[in-house]
C-alpha cells in the first residue's frame, strides 16, 4: 500500500507538470521551452530524489517529505496554466475555469510548510530536541491558517499571471475582510519560518559528530549557495525593475537562480545515502580559495590597467597596450603564490584542525630526519597520530629485523 502511494504521488506531480507545460504552450505565443523544462524539473528533481531515497531507505522520513514538497507548487502551476488558458487564451473552450483560480490559490501553501519541515527534520527525520516539537506544530498551525485564507480570502486572485479574476469561493461579508488581510499576513510569516528552519540547520552543524556533520555540510552548502544566488537576483531586481529591462548577463542569471533549488535534492540525497560524503569538505575549500583568488586577480588586473595607463598618460601623453600585457604578465606570475598564500589563509581560518595537524606532520617530519633514539621515535610518532587524526587508540607494532636474529650452532 505504501508502494502504491507512493508511485500515485509521483506519477500526479509527472501528469501536472506535462499537462502544464501543454497548456502553457497553448496559452503563451512567446512560450520558451528552455524556461518550460527548466521549471518541470526544478519541480520534478525533488520527487525523484524522494524515490531513489525510499528505494534504498524504505520510510525514511525525509524521502517523503521530498517526495510530497513540491506536490503543492505543481498543482499550482499546472492550475495557473489551465486559468490561463480557459479564461483568456481560449475562454470558454475548458470547463471549469473558475475552479483552476481557487487551486491556484492555496495549495502553494503546503509546500511551504514541508520545505520549512526539510530544514527542521534533516537529515534523520527527527527534531533537533522535544522543545522544537513547539515550533513544528506552529508550523502545522500557520499552514492550515494560511490555506484556509488564501482558499476563501475574497478580491482578485493574483493578476501578474495573466488573468484577473475574483476568487470564486471567496467568502463576502465581516468574515471576508477577516481573511483577506491574514491571507497577506500569512505570505509574510512564511520569512521568519524559512529562517528558523535556517537556524535550526545551523544549530544541528554545531552539535553534529562524524556522518551527520558530513550529511549536514552537503544540505547546509546547497541551501546556503541557493540563498545567496537569490539575494543576489533580487538584487538584480533591485537595479534593473523587471525581467523586460535586464541586459543578457542579467537574464542568463535569472534564468540559472531560479532554477538552482534543483541543487538542495541532489545534496540532500548524496549525504542520506552516504556517497562520497568526505568530498563535500574538499568542494567547500576549493570553492572558497579559488572564488577569493578570482576576486583578488580580477581586481588587481584591472586595477593594474587603470594604474598603468594613467603612468603612460603620464609619462608619453597617451595610452598604451603595454598596460593590459603587463598586467597579464603579472596576474601569470602572482597566481601560484597568491594561491597558496590564500590557501593557507582559508586552512587557518576555517580549516583549523587540519592546518594544525599540517604543522605538526611538518615539524614530526623534520625530526625524523634527526632521529636515533627509537623508542623516543615511537612515543612521538603516538604523539603525532593521537594529535591528527584523534583515534579512540593508538598502539605501534615494530616488525622486528631478521638479520638481527642470531642462531646457535653446535659446539
Amino acid at each position: 500500500m505504501t508502494k502504491v502511494l507512493l508511485w500515485l504521488v509521483v506519477a500526479a506531480q509527472v501528469a501536472l507538470v506535462t499537462a502544464g507545460l501543454v497548456l502553457e504552450t497553448l496559452a503563451v505565443p512567446d512560450f520558451s521551452l528552455p524556461d518550460a523544462a527548466g521549471s518541470a524539473a526544478s519541480i520534478l528533481t525533488f520527487p525523484a530524489v524522494g524515490v531513489f531515497i525510499l528505494s534504498r531507505r524504505p520510510g525514511h522520513l525525509i524521502g517523503w517529505l521530498f517526495c510530497l514538497a513540491n506536490l503543492g507548487w505543481a498543482v499550482n502551476n499546472c492550475a495557473g496554466s489551465y486559468a490561463r488558458y480557459a479564461l483568456v487564451s481560449s475562454p470558454g473552450s475548458l470547463p471549469a475555469g473558475g475552479l483552476a483560480v481557487w487551486l491556484y490559490t492555496w495549495p502553494g501553501s503546503v509546500s511551504v510548510a514541508l520545505f520549512v519541515f526539510l530544514g527542521l527534520l534533516f537529515p534523520d527525520g527527527t527534531l533537533l530536541t522535544r522543545r522544537w516539537r513547539y515550533v513544528a506544530w506552529s508550523v502545522v498551525g500557520w499552514s492550515v491558517i494560511a490555506v484556509l485564507a488564501s482558499a476563501f480570502a475574497p478580491g482578485l486572485v493574483d493578476d501578474t499571471i495573466g488573468f484577473s479574476v475574483d476568487n470564486p469561493l471567496g467568502i463576502v461579508g465581516p468574515a471576508g475582510k477577516v481573511l483577506e488581510p491574514i491571507a497577506g499576513l500569512t505570505q509574510l510569516l512564511a520569512i521568519p519560518l524559512f529562517a528558523v528552519a535556517a537556524l535550526c540547520l545551523i544549530l544541528r552543524q554545531l552539535r553534529a559528530t562524524g556522518q551527520e556533520r558530513l550529511q549536514l555540510k552537503w544540505f547546509t552548502s546547497s541551501v546556503a549557495l541557493v540563498v545567496a544566488m537569490y539575494v543576489v537576483q533580487a538584487a538584480i531586481f533591485v537595479r534593473y525593475g523587471s525581467p523586460a529591462a535586464f541586459p543578457d548577463w542579467a537574464r542568463f542569471y535569472y534564468a540559472l537562480s531560479i532554477r538552482s533549488d534543483v541543487l538542495i535534492p541532489i545534496a540532500a540525497g548524496i549525504a542520506i545515502l552516504r556517497y562520497r560524503l568526505y568530498d563535500i569538505d574538499v568542494i567547500i575549500n576549493r570553492t572558497l580559495v579559488y572564488g577569493l583568488l578570482s576576486v583578488t586577480l580580477v581586481a588587481l588586473y584591472f586595477g593594474g590597467i587603470v594604474l598603468l595607463q594613467r603612468l603612460f598618460v603620464v609619462l608619453t601623453g597617451q595610452q598604451s597596450t603595454l598596460a593590459v600585457v603587463a598586467s597579464t604578465l603579472a596576474i601569470a606570475a602572482l597566481f601560484n603564490p597568491l594561491r597558496r598564500r590564500i590557501q593557507g589563509f582559508v586552512d587557518r581560518r576555517f580549516y583549523r584542525r587540519k592546518y594544525d595537524a599540517s604543522k605538526t606532520l611538518e615539524a614530526f617530519s623534520a625530526k625524523l630526519r634527526d632521529a636515533t633514539d627509537l623508542e623516543s621515535l615511537s612515543g612521538d610518532l603516538k604523539a603525532v597520530v593521537g594529535e591528527t587524526m584523534q583515534p579512540a587508540h593508538v598502539s605501534l607494532w615494530l616488525r622486528p629485523d631478521p638479520s638481527l636474529k642470531t642462531t646457535e650452532g653446535p659446539e
